[in-house]
């Protein structure tokens, strides 16, 4: 068996056991799904009526030069142009309120144009998919809104972040949905769009090519940032030895490790030399 053959086997088991909750999986659970989509949404946002116009999973944001891009697993607009962050985080640290800030202001950044004016702004909706109960209330749905603490009234500045329970269970449409987003088999699932995509994915050969395919493109991605990782240990080990060799100036460091002179510096005061 090649080795080729022996990560396709692999990724073949991988998928019997991937929900929707996981990564891997949420990127191709709303690809090309306007409906499941909407479904999701309305439940999460309690509004019924909402209409998805488009949906883009992996959504690269990067609009700002220099600034942290992020790649959102699904990213929609509905009939009146608010804008949707759908997040998958498995880990509490996925979750932190600063990533969720992030999350929202870059949309932001996105969606106003040279000339707009600012109240022109659409409403963002940034939501967190959390596997455990991240503010450990027991609650199925932690809506995060900006608040005026002299009026007492909200902000209504159009930003909104919601945090999803993934453990809730409640004898309701989001406890039913939070239970097929941890269901491995599409047969245990509640709502049909869910696990008419989950049967897609993991029993119709196209669909399981798919998921093959986001599996190993995530292989190589980690990969190279292995790669990238064990790159950068080795610049900073060549700058900590000129460093510690007390006979370079900082601006050759820079130039022969190839790190920032910011990089360097920081370097110098961790390490003390």
């Amino acid at each position: 068996m090649t080795v080729t053959e022996k990560y396709h086997q692999e990724d073949l088991q991988r998928l019997r056991g991937l929900r929707p909750i996981d990564d891997d999986f949420m990127r191709c659970l709303f690809k090309d799904n306007i409906p499941l989509a909407e479904f999701v949404l309305r439940i999460f946002t309690n509004k019924s009526d909402l209409v998805i116009t488009e949906c883009e999973t992996q959504k690269d944001m990067k609009r700002l030069a220099g600034a942290r891009s992020i790649c959102l697993d699904a990213y929609g607009t509905d009939s009146d142009g608010k804008k949707y962050d759908l997040e998958v985080q498995r880990q509490d640290k996925g979750a932190d309120p600063h990533r969720a800030r992030y999350h929202s202001s870059v949309l932001d950044v996105e969606n106003l144009h040279s000339g707009q004016e600012f109240k022109e702004l659409p409403d963002t909706y940034t939501i967190f998919i959390t596997e455990k109960d991240f503010f450990c209330k027991g609650e199925a749905v932690y809506p995060i809104e900006r608040v005026n603490l002299v009026t007492g009234k909200t902000f209504e500045d159009g930003e909104h972040i919601l945090y999803i329970n993934g453990e809730y269970r409640g004898d309701s449409d989001i406890g039913r949905l939070m239970h097929d987003f941890n269901c491995t088999n599409a047969g245990d699932m509640n709502f049909e769009l869910m696990a008419e995509r989950t049967r897609y994915l993991k029993e119709n050969p196209k669909g399981v090519g798919e998921m093959c395919k986001v599996m190993e493109d995530m292989r190589n991605e980690s990969l190279k940032e292995g790669i990238k990782e064990g790159i950068k240990e080795g610049m900073k080990e060549a700058a900590l030895r000129m460093l510690a060799a007390g006979k370079y100036a900082l601006e050759e460091i820079v130039n022969i490790s190839g790190l920032t002179l910011e990089e360097v510096n920081q370097l110098k005061a961790e390490r003390n030399v």
